[in-house]
């Protein structure tokens, strides 16, 4: 076995390119998982990141079970090559269940490391990732009526991440809430909300206890005359350009204990003020698995949790 000076970046579906471009010192990929030297770098488009990549020479599917057992019990496959083969390993591997979570349960506890075949005999793996989930990729309970769109799974993701989530009795803000699917989320919870929207909400959420809706631009919720907030929560359709001073009054006024932000991009290179975001002391930057081509902004985050 030979431990790597390295560290592994797995990107989401469709979003290598982006991953491409913010690692230094590539030295190899498989598909989507990159391998780069040094330590791990601070990036925001991986989905998981491999702290402590070995390769593994094996002489049989019997000989990479035992190999992978040996360093620890719990792995997710990342298939790449070699598809069939690496499934007879896993076949062998102590069973790791991933049933959906059933929010607001929290994230799994158990280290789960993660591994692929790069050719027939030869595993690279890593016992120690960032993502309690196999591949970054949490999957949930859903529920098929009541929230109006499935966005409600982005702010789950969020929450579950984080470690913490709106308490019964918090004011939430969320901004650019309609047709309601963060607001749904939250209201269920026990939360206070005010939705601000220039559409309305869905019938089956506006009525729900303790939801506010107000119909105009999200972003005429300003301090100091609006707030303080708990939580303020926004999925808001704009260019980062636009979200950021928004933000950034909140952050100054101190009125709001807790927010959570998409931000979303035109194109593959229109990144807009995504530094001025990830330089907030005390925040994170990162790309959750139910995000398309945005990201996701916590402040305050606690590091040890999220990547």
């Amino acid at each position: 076995m030979e431990r790597l000076d390295a560290t592994g970046y797995l990107a989401a579906p469709g979003f290598e390119r982006p991953l491409f471009g913010e690692l230094e010192r590539i030295i190899e990929a498989h598909g989507r998982l990159i391998i780069a030297a040094g330590p791990p770098q601070d990036v925001f488009w991986a989905q998981n990141v491999w702290l402590e990549p070995v390769r593994i020479p094996i002489a049989s599917i019997a000989d990479g079970a035992r190999k992978l057992r040996a360093i620890q019990r719990n792995w997710a496959l990342f298939p790449c090559v070699c598809i069939r083969r690496a499934r007879l390993i896993e076949e062998r591997l102590p069973h790791v269940s991933a049933k959906p979570i059933d929010f607001p349960a929290g994230a799994p506890a158990a280290p789960l490391g993660s591994w692929t075949l790069v050719r027939e005999d030869e595993i690279l793996a890593s016992a120690r990732c960032t993502s309690p989930f196999p591949n970054g990729e949490p999957r949930f309970v859903e529920h098929k009526v009541g929230p109006p769109s499935r966005a409600y799974l982005k702010l789950w993701e969020a929450l579950t991440l984080l470690g913490r989530r709106p308490q019964p009795g918090e004011r939430c803000l969320d901004a650019g809430a309609s047709p309601g699917g963060w607001t749904w989320a939250l209201a269920r919870l026990g939360a206070s909300v005010l939705a601000v929207d220039r559409a309305p909400l869905d019938p089956a959420v506006a009525p729900m206890p303790g939801v506010t809706y107000v119909r105009g631009s999200a972003f005429s919720i300003r301090p100091p005359h609006d707030g303080p907030f708990d939580w303020i929560l926004s999925d808001v359709v704009c260019y980062p350009e636009r979200l950021w001073p928004w933000v950034e009054a909140w952050l100054d006024s101190g009125a709001c204990r807790n927010i959570v932000c998409t931000i979303k991009f035109q194109g593959s290179s229109h990144y807009g003020p995504i530094e001025r975001f990830a330089s907030v002391r005390g925040s994170r930057l990162i790309h959750l698995w139910h995000n398309r081509h945005e990201l996701t902004w916590f402040h305050p985050a606690d590091p040890g949790r999220l990547r």
